[in-house]
């Protein structure tokens, strides 16, 4: 028998809570030091970062990373925060210091790009006590000297071949955490998990597309949507 489940909502938070699609909760999810996650909001907006219902935030961006912009999305967070390290644009020594200042400030986990050198990722590994998440964007990606090297999880954003590299993933390593992007539609999700991600990362509308909705309304005299 179903167990009903209580929802208590804000009055003023809850109107334009940016909420996951809800297939994405058919994945099996990932235990993060006993927390577990299904939903991965990709954002950088603290303001969505505040107002979401997403299990945790994957906050990577296309700068250098610094550690000011990592300090104040895990001080605006309520859940768990996989922080952008570098390993493209940046590498080398750089990325194992910020990713040693990513854990001190809090984050859950790091983020490396799939540029990063092996050597990098040992050296992380040797340095931290939190998940070494390593993007994944093609299927060239020798997947076993990543994860000798350390990776905890994988996180595969190959555009419209995700499913089937998360497939060749899962097929290779029956039990290896992946965190994957669902794409734009419930298909695209539901693809994604059964091909076999654990975990699904969400794009939320940016703050210009929600406030547009809320102008349209107020120029119309209309209440707030």
């Amino acid at each position: 028998m179903a167990k009903e489940i209580p929802v208590i909502e804000s009055k003023l938070r809850g109107a334009m809570l940016q909420k996951v699609p809800a297939e994405i909760y058919q994945c099996s999810g990932i235990s993060v030091f006993g927390k577990r996650i299904k939903s991965v909001l990709f954002s950088t907006d603290v303001s969505i970062i505040r107002n979401t219902n997403a299990d945790s935030i994957i906050a990577v961006y296309p700068f250098t990373p610094q550690p000011i912009i990592t300090q104040a999305i895990t001080m605006v967070a309520d859940v768990p925060v996989f922080c952008g390290v570098g390993g493209g644009l940046t590498g080398g020594d750089r990325v194992v210091v910020l990713a040693i200042q990513a854990e001190q400030q809090g984050a859950c986990g790091v983020v490396v790009n799939a540029p990063t050198a092996n050597s990098t990722i040992e050296k992380v590994a040797r340095n931290l006590d939190i998940p070494i998440v390593v993007t994944v964007v093609n299927d060239q990606t020798d997947y076993q000297s990543r994860i000798d090297a350390g990776t905890s999880i994988f996180n595969v954003a190959a555009a419209a071949n995700t499913a089937r590299i998360v497939a060749e993933i899962r097929s290779r390593y029956p039990s290896f955490p992946i965190i994957a992007t669902g794409g734009p539609t419930t298909e695209s999700i539901l693809a994604t998990i059964e091909a076999g991600a654990n975990a699904i990362t969400w794009t939320p509308p940016s703050s210009a597309d929600i406030f547009a909705d809320v102008m349209k309304a107020y120029r119309e005299n209309a209440p707030h949507p």
